[in-house]
């Protein structure tokens, strides 16, 4: 976790958002109830911010007629410094949610799948400055919300169907330890198509038997990559995102360079398609990423942790779909 915290702190925004007090002088907020449709961010049974698809793009929502489920996880959105742990019924913070990270990440599996979002008492930012203390447990408290959306989700609306985890950041960091528990070393794993683990280092000692994927259509395994800013492989905060990583312009784990032509489509803040945005490149356990060609993208010190989906949302969009067709034809 001392890693994503790294990261985090590079966006400059923990020192004015602290809460002024230990984790346990907070009246937390309640725990959300997933049997209610409140509760969650994207649920296929109500139309939310999931359904859209990029303007222009030609691209459909079918999750009406998905035979797979994705299991999304938001990153950290709250900036405010109010409390340790967000409060799932805060509407300006829901509308942020909804507006960026569902819309610029969740979205790209709505072609393929049913989505599937919880809202949890996500760690406020300031949480990744004090790991080891207050933030530590604002974290241990996210992921209990999680927990239960995912045992929820599995007893109530999972049915037997194949899924997918997917994150981002903060999300990724509650997904890897939600595959640990519940998918690494459970008959689940065969139920899984892969896991998006995006945005947070992983290495790959973490899991006992998922391994990394090492091509376009493999199966039963994970995902993972930290977009760094090309040239900026050296800097020392740098270390902090190394892991593995899979060149989602290949889906291959080699060091090959993968010229921006085969971007299929980066989304921008507009949630318009740009084509042929940026290049790629793994090298030493990061994602290098050549310089967008619009020159829209803003970097955060070495990263641009924020565009990790943003980036490539059409090759992750087209890659969902082989994934789940190599998977029903196994299956």
């Amino acid at each position: 976790m001392v890693r994503l915290g790294f990261i985090l702190l590079l966006m400059g925004f923990i020192s004015g958002c602290t809460p002024h007090g230990d984790f346990e002088d907070y009246t937390h907020p309640a725990a959300p109830d997933y049997s209610k449709d409140e509760a969650w961010a994207c649920i296929p049974t109500r139309h939310n911010a999931s359904d859209t698809v990029p303007f222009g793009s030609g691209e459909k929502d079918l999750q009406t007629s998905a035979q797979v489920d994705v299991f999304y996880i938001y990153p950290t959105l709250d900036l405010s410094g109010k409390n340790w742990n967000a409060d799932i019924h805060d509407k300006k913070l829901n509308n942020t949610i909804e507006s960026t990270a569902i819309r610029a990440q969740a979205t790209a599996f709505n072609g393929s799948c049913k989505v599937y979002s919880p809202r949890y008492r996500q760690g406020t930012l300031a949480s990744f400055y004090s790991l080891n203390g207050n933030g530590g447990k604002a974290l241990k408290l996210a992921y209990t919300d999680v927990e239960e959306a995912f045992k929820y989700y599995m007893k109530n609306y999972n049915h037997g169907r194949p899924f997918i985890i997917a994150g981002h950041s903060q999300g990724t960091l509650m997904a890897y330890q939600l595959v640990q528990e519940f998918i690494d070393t459970t008959p689940l794993r065969n139920q899984m198509v892969a896991a998006y683990l995006i945005g947070y280092q992983i290495r790959t000692n973490f899991f006992k038997n998922l391994k990394p994927c090492d091509s376009a259509t493999q199966t039963g395994c994970y995902i993972t990559w930290n977009s760094i800013k090309w040239g900026e492989e050296d800097k020392n905060l740098s270390k902090f995102f190394k892991g593995v990583s899979v060149n989602p312009l290949s889906w291959k784990r080699d060091s090959g360079y993968v010229d921006a032509l085969y971007n299929l489509g980066a989304v921008n803040n507009k949630f318009k398609i740009n084509e042929h945005e940026v290049g790629t490149e793994n090298k030493d356990g990061l994602l290098m990423v050549s310089a967008p060609k619009d020159g829209g993208y803003k970097t955060f010190g070495t990263g641009y942790h924020i565009y990790d989906y943003s980036f490539f949302y059409m090759n992750i969009r087209r890659n969902v779909q082989q994934r789940i067709d190599a998977y029903l034809k196994g299956h």
